[in-house]
C-alpha cells in the first residue's frame, strides 16, 4: 500500500511516521525525511533540553512507526521516515557548524542508511516493529558520528 494524504491525516502516528508528509514523496522519501531534520535541528539546537527532545523523538518514533507500519502492512515501508528525522538529529551536533559540515553529515547519514553495513542490515531484517525501524537508523547515525569525529582534526 502506498500512503496517501488521507492516510497521513488519518492518525497522529501516521503524520509523524511519514515525517509531516515527506514520506509521501514517490521518489527518495528517506532523503526528504532526513532533510526535515534540518529545521528541527535549527529550532532545537540552542535548547538546554536538546538531548531530551531527541530521546522523546526516538521513543515516539518507535510508537509512530509501529502503528503506521502495521496500518500499511509493511514492517519498514519506505514512506516511514520519522526514523531518518530523529536519527539525523543525533548526527548534526557532531558536524562542524558550517554548510560543508552539515552537507557532509547529511551525505554520511544517507550513505550509511542506504548501504546498511553490518550490523545495520541484519537488524533491519530481523528486529520487528517500530523498534526495528528506529534502531537501524540510530546505528547509521552512530557510523556517521564516528566518521565525523574521525575527520574532525582535518576539518
Amino acid at each position: 500500500m502506498q500512503p496517501t494524504f488521507a492516510f497521513l491525516l488519518a492518525h497522529p502516528a501516521h503524520f509523524l511516521a511519514l515525517g509531516f508528509g515527506a514520506g509521501l514523496s514517490p521518489r527518495a522519501p528517506g532523503t526528504l525525511g532526513t532533510l526535515v531534520g534540518f529545521p528541527l535541528f535549527w529550532l532545537l539546537s540552542g535548547s538546554p533540553l536538546y538531548w531530551a527532545w531527541i530521546v522523546l523523538f526516538l521513543a515516539v518514533g518507535v510508537w509512530a512507526c509501529g502503528v503506521a507500519g502495521r496500518a500499511l502492512g509493511v514492517h519498514d515501508h519506505g514512506g516511514l521516515v520519522w526514523d531518518e528525522v530523529a536519527a539525523f538529529l543525533l548526527v548534526l551536533p557532531a558536524a562542524p557548524p558550517t554548510l560543508a559540515g552539515y552537507a557532509l553529515a547529511f551525505a554520511l547519514f544517507r550513505l550509511f542508511d542506504i548501504w546498511k553495513p553490518f550490523p545495520i542490515a541484519w537488524i533491519d531484517a530481523r528486529v520487528p516493529g517500530g523498534f526495528g525501524v528506529m534502531l537501524d537508523d540510530v546505528l547509521a547515525a552512530g557510523y556517521s558520528i564516528g566518521v565525523l569525529v574521525g575527520l574532525a582534526r582535518w576539518m
